[in-house]
Formats: structure tokens, sequence, C-alpha cells
């Protein structure tokens, strides 16, 4: 398996030890960054990932902010993409079981570590469930595909002024 990572400058720390994580579970790791605490662009970071998993250059991707809130809304501008925002485990959970989400975002700023270790291994570990909730996801997919004008679009290496 092979996760696609990036963070903003909120998210640094916790995609630091979230990757860390991550490997121990013997999973590959392709990290967008960002490298440290200095501020960045969190769409540059949420589009390099999303491209990521939407190419199937990664089998998932997980993103940090300080809120979850932008990198959710980023990832999902692209398509092919099911973000999921989730604070605890239980909403980790259903955004595989019930949504196949392929991009877990994470809020840096309003999870602790402990839970969020444990939000990421059940993520990781729990299977889409399939049947009634596979015509859903069916339904989304059908809708993207009619009304977006591409089905990938290589994210710009944007660079900040």
């Amino acid at each position: 398996m092979k996760i696609s990572i990036g963070s903003d400058h909120r998210g640094f720390e916790a995609k630091e030890r979230i990757k860390a994580v991550v490997l121990e579970l013997d999973v590959e790791v392709v990290d967008h960054g960002t490298d440290s605490r200095n501020s960045c662009d969190y769409p540059d970071k949420g589009f390099a990932v999303a491209c990521d998993v939407a190419a199937k250059r990664a089998d998932f991707g997980i993103l940090f902010c300080g809120s979850g809130i932008g990198m959710s809304i980023v990832a999902n501008k692209v398509a092919g993409v099911r973000a999921a925002l989730c604070h605890d485990e239980l909403t980790a959970q259903l955004s595989r079981r019930h949504n196949n989400a392929n991009i877990l975002c994470l809020p840096a700023d309003l999870v602790g570590d402990a839970l969020m270790q444990s939000m990421v291994r059940t993520w990781l570990q729990t299977d889409f469930e399939g049947g009634r909730h596979k015509r859903r996801v069916d339904k989304i997919e059908t809708y993207e595909h009619e009304h977006t004008k591409s089905d990938y679009v290589e994210p710009t290496r944007a660079t900040t002024p």
C-alpha cells in the first residue's frame, strides 16, 4: 500500500508524527511536505496529494491543516477524490465503510496525538462495506463524471512570492 501525505505549516508536526506511525505499519509514504513550520499555502500540498490519489499513484491520502477544513475543500475539488474530515475513530471508520473515502483530512489543532494515531490506524484498516453504500458512491461518481470537464489535471507547482 502507498499513502500520499501533505500538510500546511499548522499540520506539519502532526504530519511528521503520523508519518512515523504509517511507516511502522510497513506502508510506503510519499510526503509532499511541508517540511517546516514556515508559513505555506495549503492548496499546494492538498492538490499534490489529491492528484496522487486520483491518478492512482497512491492508494490513499492523508492531509493535515489546523482545522482540516481547508484541506478537505481542496481535495474534494479533484475528480476521483472522496476526502473526509474526521474528528474521532467512529467518523474515520464510517468514512471508509460507508463512503469509501480515499483521503483522510485531519485537524491538527483540534485532535490530540493519541486519538489521531488511533484514527489513522482505524481508517487504514477499515474496508469499504459496499452493498447499499456502493450504490450511493456510484451516484457520486456518475455525477462527477457527467459534470467535470476532465477526469484529471496535474496540479501546477505554485510559488509563493
